[in-house]
């Protein structure tokens, strides 16, 4: 069972991932990060963002899952989706780019304190 401080963490790296993916595809992030389902672009962009979470963060689908308000099925759902588009060169670069970013992105400050 991950620590207060752990489940903040992993909910500061969703609105992150939300937030850079929600630019990304002209979408509102609060949508992206919404429990309800959205139109076709809102849920595309939280399988994005989801996907980045996973990957760029290395969080475990458990840990996506609970941040997103998402059951992990679902989350596993969301990376295979994306990760089946990466076949095509163009998302490839795409998704890419964006995973590269929130991988430099700094730590939060409560990170480095402690």
């Amino acid at each position: 069972m991950r620590t207060k401080e752990g489940r903040l963490q992993d909910e500061a790296s969703a609105r992150l991932a939300a937030g850079v993916t929600a630019f990304a595809l002209d979408v509102a992030t609060e949508d992206v990060l919404s429990l309800q389902r959205g139109n076709a672009e809102v849920a595309f962009a939280r399988q994005v963002a989801v996907y980045l979470c996973h990957t760029a963060f290395e969080m475990s689908l458990t840990r996506v899952a609970v941040a997103f308000g998402r059951d992990r099925s679902t989350v596993a759902h969301a990376c295979h989706q994306i990760e089946d588009r990466r076949d095509e060169a163009h998302f490839d670069v795409w998704i890419g780019s964006l995973e590269a970013m929130l991988r430099e992105a700094p730590a939060p400050i409560t990170a480095l304190s402690a």
